[in-house]
């Protein structure tokens, strides 16, 4: 059996793992499709319905000033998707250049690597991700670039501990030999020889990448009006939680199964590519 063939049949095995998977799709289908089936847009406005209940003309119901929650759930769903998706392929890609390059190269540039990522480590960076994104009127592309300046450090500081002991190995040293560059030594035998890592840590960044998104505009340091992520309608509805429930509600169960759904994924990932896990056969046994 082929190893990726192995990898798909372990990671099929567990179900919860599988189940995150469909719910991630179903999410994503609803970021993207979702609008087709209401003719309100999410900055639209009808004043005939201000804070309504959902009903057959507003499945999710109407905000304060009229807006359709549907329309706007869904395109703050798709705003935190495209958000977490992107900060979490860019820092899981720079966490892997900058890692394995300083293992690699060694010496001095290793250690000032590791000194840098140790202080941006113990750096406030809640605070200044909020600084930052509020100074700059909360854009979304800005949010993207401050997140992953902040988000890439933990997992370069694994990806450098890992690879210090791939650039021992005997493909690394014949590459050495051959005369092979050392940016490509790192790019096509070292990065590939991390990839369950990355992977593991890409699906679980999204889930944090979400998490900071959400909290930041909940702030109202995030996404600002009259953008619209799931962040800004947790925070206008968490004042009407009793009078008007639905308005937190239903952001918040897109939120949580956003969240949940990357976690159950993330682990089954994690047990798939860790051939010392169990943890799909005995989903299979069950």
């Amino acid at each position: 059996m082929g190893r990726r063939r192995l990898y798909l049949r372990r990671f099929l095995r567990n179900r919860t793992a599988v189940a995150g998977v469909v719910i991630f799709l179903l999410l994503v289908l609803l970021s993207a499709l979702g609008g087709l089936f209401t003719p309100y847009g999410y900055a639209d406005t009808d004043f005939s319905a201000l804070t309504q209940a959902p009903s057959a003309e507003h499945w999710f119901g109407t905000n304060q000033g009229g807006n359709d929650v549907y329309a706007a759930a869904v395109h703050g769903l798709q705003r935190s998707l495209v958000i977490a998706v992107t900060v979490s392929l860019l820092t899981a890609a720079l966490a892997a250049v900058v890692g394995a390059g300083a293992a690699y190269v060694g010496g001095r540039v290793e250690k000032a690597t590791l000194a840098l990522i140790h202080f941006l480590l113990v750096v406030p960076s809640f605070l200044v991700l909020a600084l930052v994104s509020h100074r700059l009127a909360g854009d979304w592309r800005v949010l993207i670039l401050v997140l992953t300046v902040f988000g890439w450090m933990s997992t370069a500081r694994v990806v450098w501990s890992v690879s210090t002991s791939l650039r021992e190995r005997d493909y690394v040293r014949a590459a050495e030999y051959m005369g092979v560059r050392p940016l490509r030594i790192v790019l096509r035998h070292i990065i590939p020889n991390l990839g369950s890592l990355l992977i593991v840590n890409l699906t679980l960044g999204v889930v944090s990448t979400v998490l900071s998104e959400t909290a930041l505009s909940f702030l109202g340091f995030g996404v600002q009006t009259p953008d619209v992520s799931l962040g800004t309608m947790l925070a206008d509805g968490a004042g009407t939680i009793t009078s008007a429930p639905w308005l937190f509600a239903f952001p918040a169960g897109l939120t949580v199964l956003l969240t949940v759904s990357m976690t159950f994924v993330g682990d089954g990932l994690r047990d798939a590519l860790d051939p010392t896990s169990t943890t799909g056969a005995a989903g299979a046994r069950r």
